[in-house]
């Protein structure tokens, strides 16, 4: 493993815009009146208003205009697929031209902002006699409390790591979002005057019960669980590494040590990010297997030419099969008849078997659910996810709101945001009705 600074390992994988280079692609913006930039965005940011801001050399008031809509507007600016959100949609798409930058923008006037100081933009409501819980520090739970501070309400949130944050500081790769960048997030979270309970297993160190009695309402921002483990045959063999934890730990504390060779299972974004964050933590090779073909995976097309550029090799069709001492032990696939979905299928090719010799296997084959925590509450869950209203995140006991990968099965940093905040709004009308 290499022993230089994360940061050194892991530069940006899009550079900030200098400020005349910010005024100049300002400039460019059409100011559409109908805006479908805005319209993609999950959490509706006033596109044209925040750019148009910029070009006349208000960075904080182009901030405030961002996080009006999007508490996490920094975090988005980096780790949100613009391509195929916001720019994905700007009109001057179809006039054959480049899209106006909006991610870099967005991230040009929110680390302007941060960096003044962060100060705190509205003045909340007179405080009311209300108290909300939210379970998870994650993107949804701390746009829920944002926006619930905003209007007076106390809100609690209960995190069971040491940081809050979720996979914003923990689980999203190096050189796209820093766990410091998110921190400062959750600080300003803090600053309009959310209280944060770390280190607290909801069921463990306090139950349900107690959260029910101490609490108006219940938020559920928990995310999802711990990754599923390759519960393949062979001992002796490669080292067996959980994805998140792999990334959460190079990313906070220190890497966990993973030979030259290293095999990544799975076809997700995460999978990406391991495999990229292993060949820069030194690895010598790096293989991402997966059992379908490319047009299959559910990673970014951009995140998987991104990985290549780094120098992981793609082994598609292969489904892992067992540890072997010298590596891992891959059947070759073929494709069949979609499913119902519309994914193709895969079936073993007979006697085709193979065998990548690696040090480590990385596991990212997707994470636990942890909608079954609510089940003594009467909460309607559907294979694992908590059921809700999507347009008002609430759930089928009325004490309880959701929103963010527990209520989604898993998506965007963005999505999770724009959940959180619709719950918030719809807990403050019924608190308030």
């Amino acid at each position: 493993m290499s022993a230089l600074p994360i940061e050194s390992l892991f530069p940006d994988l899009h550079l900030r815009l200098a400020p005349q280079a910010a005024a100049v692609e300002a400039h460019r913006c059409l100011n559409c009146f109908d805006a479908p930039c805005t319209a993609a965005c999950p959490t509706h940011i006033d596109v044209p208003g925040f750019i148009k801001k910029i070009a006349h050399g208000n960075l904080r008031g182009s901030a405030l205009r961002i996080l009006d809509a999007n508490i996490l507007g920094l975090s988005c600016s980096k780790a949100c697929p613009v391509d195929l959100l916001c720019e994905g949609y700007c009109v001057l798409h179809s006039r054959g031209e480049r899209p106006i930058s909006i991610g870099a923008l967005q991230r040009h006037a929110m680390e302007h902002f941060y960096n003044s100081g962060a100060r705190v933009p509205w003045k909340a409501e007179p405080e009311l006699p209300f108290k909300v819980a939210c379970i998870g520090g994650g993107p949804a739970s701390l746009a829920c409390a944002a926006e619930l501070r905003r209007a007076g309400i106390g809100v609690t949130i209960f995190e069971r790591k040491p940081r809050a944050g979720g996979l914003n500081t923990h689980g999203v790769a190096e050189y796209k979002l820093r766990a410091r960048e998110s921190l400062r997030e959750v600080e300003f979270v803090r600053s309009l005057g959310a209280e944060f309970v770390t280190n607290c297993t909801i069921g463990e160190d306090i139950s349900l019960a107690d959260l029910e009695r101490d609490f108006d309402v219940i938020f559920a921002g928990a995310g999802l669980g711990e990754g599923f483990p390759l519960e393949l045959p062979g001992e002796g063999g490669p080292i067996r590494i959980d994805a998140l934890a792999f990334i959460e730990a190079y990313k906070t504390s220190t890497p966990i040590p993973t030979g030259n060779r290293v095999a990544v299972i799975g076809g997700g974004n995460t999978a990406i990010d391991a495999a990229c964050a292993a060949h820069r933590l030194g690895a010598g090779s790096v293989t991402l297997v997966y059992r379908r073909s490319e047009s299959e995976m559910p990673a970014f097309a951009f995140e998987i030419e991104h990985a290549r550029s780094e120098g992981v090799r793609m082994e598609f069709l292969a489904a892992p099969a067992a540890l072997r001492p010298d590596g891992i032990e891959c059947q070759r696939m073929r494709l069949i008849s979609a499913s119902q979905s519309g994914r193709r299928q895969v079936e073993p090719e007979p006697g085709a078997t193979f065998v990548i010799p690696c040090d480590s296997v990385i596991a990212a084959v997707g994470q636990s659910r942890l909608g079954g925590l609510l089940a003594a509450s009467n909460v309607e869950l559907r294979d694992g996810i908590i059921v809700i209203d999507p347009e008002t995140g609430r759930t089928s006991n009325p004490k309880y709101f959701a929103g963010g990968d527990c209520a989604n099965g898993g998506s965007e940093v963005v999505d999770a945001v724009a959940q959180g905040k619709r719950a918030a709004i719809a807990i403050r009308e019924m608190l308030r009705g």
